[in-house]
This record gives structure tokens, sequence and C-alpha cells, in this order.
């Protein structure tokens, strides 16, 4: 048997992966989520349930809800408690508009930073206590935040994309909170 994803007051049980669905939402910046699920977690076999899609890897549930992100939580409320999942044994992927393209942190808790998917999920499950794979997108320098995070990545940071995608994954296996910075 496999040791704990990272170690937490309780084992990790469920990862879930934000996103938007539909191809149009595919390779935007609020679904850099669901990147990183398909980086790390290629072709394994997801099936629907939860208003998402779900997939097993071992002890952990892999959840990738299929609501817009404002109403994630629709999908992880329903899913934690149908297998006991507290919200200290959840991990959220998600994109982060506070930390610079190519930042990746990984920490327990913290405040939800306008963040409408963690909103949705610290409502669904009554709690904030849990863990976050945050993913540096950055700010625009002008424009509305919405239409920023429902962009695609420059070509630029197209290029640097698929190292931070490994990067993230690679965090799925660590023991320890901690921060990259990889540009």
């Amino acid at each position: 048997m496999e040791g704990p994803l990272f170690y937490t007051s309780r084992m990790t049980r469920m990862i879930v992966f934000l996103g938007n669905p539909g191809k149009i939402h595919e390779r935007t910046r609020h679904n850099v989520g669901w990147m990183v699920a398909k980086e790390a977690y290629g072709p394994i076999a997801w099936s629907g349930k939860f208003s998402a899609h779900i997939a097993k890897d071992g002890p952990v549930h892999l959840l990738k809800p299929l609501t817009y992100m404002n109403e994630s939580g629709r999908a992880v409320g329903p899913a934690s408690s149908y297998f006991g999942i507290e919200a200290d044994e959840i991990l959220a992927v998600f994109d982060d508009l506070e930390l610079d393209f190519g930042t990746i942190r990984l920490q327990r808790g913290g405040g939800l930073k306008g963040h409408n998917g963690l909103k949705s999920i610290h409502s669904a499950l009554g709690s904030g206590d849990f863990w976050r794979l945050r993913i540096g997108i950055g700010r625009p320098a002008r424009g509305s935040v919405s239409s920023f995070v429902l962009s695609r990545f420059t070509p630029e940071e197209e290029i640097s994309l698929p190292l931070i995608l490994q990067e993230a994954a690679k965090l799925l296996d660590c023991r320890t909170p901690t921060q990259r910075t990889l540009l």
C-alpha cells in the first residue's frame, strides 16, 4: 500500500481539479486545474457522478467538477459527503491571480482571494480547511479579470506551460507544503 499523498493531519483522500466544462474553455487560464489533472493522470478512466468526472488513483478520489467554476461546490459537497471525506482531506488544484505566472504553491487553508470556485467549495464543505495547490497565472496589466481568466495563455506563456504543469503534477506527490517559482 502506498503512503499518503503528502503528510497532513490525515491522508489526502480527494483531489479536486478546478476548471470550466466545454471545448471553448479547454486551454484557458481558468482551466489550469484540469490541465494538471491531464498531466498527472493522463489516460485515467473518468466516469460521471456528482456533476463531475470522477476517477480513483489508489485510495485517492479524483474529481473534475462539470459545473462552471463558480459552482464547483455543487460537485465537491456531495462527493465528499458520499465518500465520508473531511475538508482537511481534500486538495483543490486551481488557477491563482495572486501568484505570478510560473509560481506554484501548496498550502493548507488560507483566504479565498476572490476565487469563486474556492468560495463555492468553502460554502459546500462548511470549512476552508482544505489544501490548495495554487498555480500562478498572474494578474492582467489592464482589462477585466473575468476576461483574463477565461483567455488563453500568451504564446510566450504557452512555451513555459508544460514545465509548470509537470512541476504541479510532481507536487501532488510531495511530502511537505512548499512553493516553487519556475520562471
